[in-house]
């Protein structure tokens, strides 16, 4: 793979979790694959998703709602989607038939009507500037019906949400600079904090910028 992945492969797949959730009420699952910003939109979901009563689990089985995040972009992206929704549609066959399942990202827009439609693999196929959407399309696929927002937006950015964090630490989070693939983003302005501080400002190559 390009020095463009920025995300160890160990990683690739992990589901989110929050440390101190709730053990009580609905459940989501949330699997991330590719860069940094998939698994930074994983937290803007969970924390959308948190303010409607939902709390992570480590354990598919045990979730109502199921989501795999990636990019159109990454290597095998489309095939290992579709395995896992094999996985997810095969324990809501046999063990957990409530379960929702849906696609988050921009391979949302792309696959949308063979995963819908075609396939019938999910219920829900979410766009990376839709999940402010997501309550409402829950209700939607709650209600039978099959549920898609893929608008795209130059002015969704997420800003006032506040993050989850993954490490589970209370002092590590993504923060967005830009959003989008730098495919079609080749540089950012990168703000260098020391103590709250601002001490340089760069303009870098946007696939370097989390290493600064």
């Amino acid at each position: 793979m390009s020095e463009e992945k920025i995300i160890d492969a160990s990683r690739q797949g992990e589901a989110l979790s929050i440390k101190g959730h709730s053990n009580h009420g609905k459940k989501m699952y949330i699997e991330s694959y590719g860069c940094q910003m998939n698994f930074s939109d994983s937290e803007i979901v969970a924390s959308i998703l948190t303010k409607e009563g939902f709390s992570t689990t480590p354990n598919l089985e045990d979730a109502d709602i199921v989501f795999v995040n990636t990019c159109s972009i990454r290597e095998k992206a489309e095939q290992t989607v579709r395995n896992r929704l094999k996985v997810y549609n095969a324990i809501k066959k046999k063990q957990n038939p409530k379960m929702l399942v849906g696609v988050l990202g921009c391979m949302a827009e792309r696959l949308k009507d063979k995963f819908l439609e075609e396939e019938k693999l999910v219920d829900m196929v979410v766009g990376p500037d839709a999940y402010r959407d997501l309550p409402n399309l829950i209700d939607e696929v709650t209600d039978g019906r099959k549920a898609v927002n893929v608008i795209l937006s130059k002015e969704e950015t997420y800003a006032e949400i506040s993050p989850v964090r993954l490490g589970g630490n209370g002092v590590t989070a993504f923060v967005s600079i830009t959003r989008g693939c730098d495919i079609c983003v080749r540089f950012a302005w990168c703000h260098l904090l020391e103590e709250g501080k601002e001490v340089e400002t760069r303009k870098v190559s946007f696939k370097n910028v989390i290493s600064l």
